[in-house]
């Protein structure tokens, strides 16, 4: 399973980009406004830290200015994902760009039959919300879980990737059902590093190695 990482903020994705694990990053407008910075500003900086995919929302909702949007944002580099929202206008938008060699993520997918439409649309990525839909009373994994059964039965190449990754367990998940990405913020990615019992591994064989007085270095 490919790791993205959800974030504007460029000093994480540095830092998760230097552990070897992170395949790409997910960026949308709310993350964008948090970091404070220009927009075009900051998807060309993390294009240029990942040599994955960086997805890169449109803000227009009518298909012809989301073409105008995305043909700036296809023009920062060579990585970037045009992000399109799971309506008509957005899936035009998926079928134009798609059909012209550009990378489209189809973001607030909420159920099976939408995902079914962004694969017809020829959408590179399909991101299902599973913490919103856990949010709202539904069963997010199983929605994934529903989405792999329809992609699997007709050989669709769009990658289901797993957003709105609330915690460990989503990922865990996931990755049991055979979601292609997941896309999580940084501090749920390094979580996945943490286990009591490798801390208190760790603890033991740095007590004992102080008692030999040995040192490496």
């Amino acid at each position: 399973m490919k790791f993205f990482v959800d974030t504007a903020d460029t000093a994480d994705i540095r830092d998760l980009a230097a552990t070897g694990l992170l395949d790409g990053v997910t960026t949308n407008p709310s993350l964008i406004a948090k970091s404070g910075r220009q927009f075009l500003e900051v998807v060309k900086e993390i294009c240029a830290i990942v040599e994955g995919p960086v997805s890169a929302e449109v803000v227009a909702l009518d298909h012809e200015t989301m073409m105008k949007e995305a043909e700036i944002l296809r023009k920062l580099a060579d990585n970037v994902c045009i992000k399109v929202p799971l309506t008509v206008d957005g899936l035009k938008t998926c079928k134009a760009l798609t059909s012209d060699g550009t990378q489209v993520n189809v973001t607030l997918c909420f159920s099976a039959n939408q995902a079914l439409l962004a694969a017809k649309a020829g959408a590179t990525f399909i991101s299902p919300f599973v913490g919103r839909h856990d949010d709202n009373g539904f069963d997010g994994m199983q929605l994934i879980e529903d989405i792999r059964l329809i992609y699997d039965n007709y050989d669709f190449k769009t990658e289901i990737l797993v957003a709105s990754v609330r915690h460990s367990v989503h990922i865990l998940q996931a990755a049991k059902i055979g979601a292609d990405v997941m896309t999580a913020p940084p501090a749920v990615i390094k979580s996945l590093f943490n286990h009591v019992l490798t801390e208190k591994g760790i603890a033991g064989f740095v007590a004992d190695w102080a008692k030999t007085g040995q040192s490496i270095l």
